[in-house]
């Protein structure tokens, strides 16, 4: 891309209000991150894309000169059900920081992005829960399809920036089999850039999200990249990667690094336990990150339990290197033709067990 060569399998660290919570942009890209994720539908009400636009576009106005992938808001509304009234043209919703009415449409969504400036832009898609009846689903999914022509159109009248971004498309179709392919046929007739595997990662559980990823992601094209939206959690990213998935996003590693949580090639750590106020060592010996070089497991305890910031800022610092690390050793196992032997050996070692340690 214009900005930089993305490099997969790839995490992308999400940066949902123009900020990768607890980190700055150059500690992000020495993480090893190539990309960031920003969110539509967050900054449209805040600070406002029109304002970002006149602030320089997102790069500038963060302070990132790497790609950004932004969201199209679609998941983000339908989490706000109480406040939404959806139709053909789009969804109506209240802001939930002012209660000012809005419209988000496929054709806004990427007004939105175009004045962001991203690198890719994501097809504005409507979201409903794994558990809806198959008419729902269907529902669901054929207005996504709908919506997706229009989030084409919308993008291919975008000017010099439609030149110089990507669009990706997003599958829907919930855990149906017959679903996903009717929508990955649209898609494809439609022409994307790259493409979604959504509607997972909503609380359908790992063995139901790996069951749909055992067919989902052969129904979209090989050659182009395929992004698992929302996970997650890195057993599920090694399990997705295995599956065919090319590109990941979630709030885990920074959300965890706020609340206390490492993680470490045997699995997480809560910092906040006892056994840790006198431990020297490092939260993970093998890590390569400036925070495992420089601070003792005792000190992130005592940072974390008397609420310092910087408590924050070290364990978000440490997690966003693991999962980029976790990354960079996927792509070297997939080089090598070691895949499989790569994931049983991460999944023999990370112990879910482990989270209380």
């Amino acid at each position: 891309m214009r900005r930089g060569t993305i490099r997969t399998p790839a995490f992308m660290p999400v940066g949902t209000a123009a900020t990768v919570k607890a980190m700055k942009p150059g500690d992000v890209e020495a993480a090893g991150a190539d990309i960031i994720l920003g969110n539509t539908y967050h900054l449209m009400l805040r600070p406002g894309a029109e304002r970002v636009a006149r602030l320089g576009g997102l790069h500038g106005f963060m302070g990132w000169k790497r790609p950004i992938l932004t969201d199209s808001g679609g998941y983000q509304v339908m989490s706000l059900a109480d406040l939404t009234k959806r139709s053909e043209e789009g969804v109506s919703f209240k802001s939930h920081l002012d209660g000012t009415r809005h419209l988000l449409s496929p054709e806004r969504s990427m007004e939105i992005q175009r004045l962001l400036g991203s690198d890719i832009v994501m097809a504005f898609d409507e979201l409903v829960p794994t558990t809806s009846t198959r008419e729902v689903q269907a529902a669901a999914m054929e207005r996504s399809m709908r919506w997706a022509k229009r989030s084409r159109d919308g993008f291919d009248a975008g000017g010099a920036h439609a030149e110089g971004a990507a669009l990706f498309g997003i599958q829907q179709g919930a855990l149906d089999e017959g679903l996903r392919k009717a929508s990955a046929d649209a898609l494809i007739d439609i022409g994307f850039d790259g493409y979604a595997v959504g509607g997972l990662a909503v609380g359908e559980g790992q063995e139901a999200m790996f069951g749909c990823l055992d067919f989902a992601p052969g129904q979209l094209p090989a050659d182009k990249p395929r992004y698992l939206m929302g996970v997650g959690k890195p057993t599920d990213i090694v399990g997705a990667v295995e599956r065919g998935i090319d590109m990941f996003d979630c709030v885990l590693p920074t959300r965890s690094g706020r609340t206390g949580q490492a993680f470490t090639r045997q699995g997480p750590v809560n910092i906040r336990n006892a056994r840790h106020a006198e431990d020297q060592g490092p939260i993970d010996p093998a890590c390569p990150c400036p925070v495992c070089a420089t601070w003792s497991r005792a000190y992130l305890h005592h940072l974390v339990r008397a609420g310092e910031i910087l408590g924050a800022m070290l364990m978000t610092e440490h997690n966003i290197w693991f999962y980029e690390t976790l990354m960079a050793d996927l792509r070297v196992a997939i080089t090598a033709g070691g895949l499989t032997a790569f994931a049983d050996d991460f999944r023999a070692r990370y112990q879910q067990a482990g989270e209380n340690k």
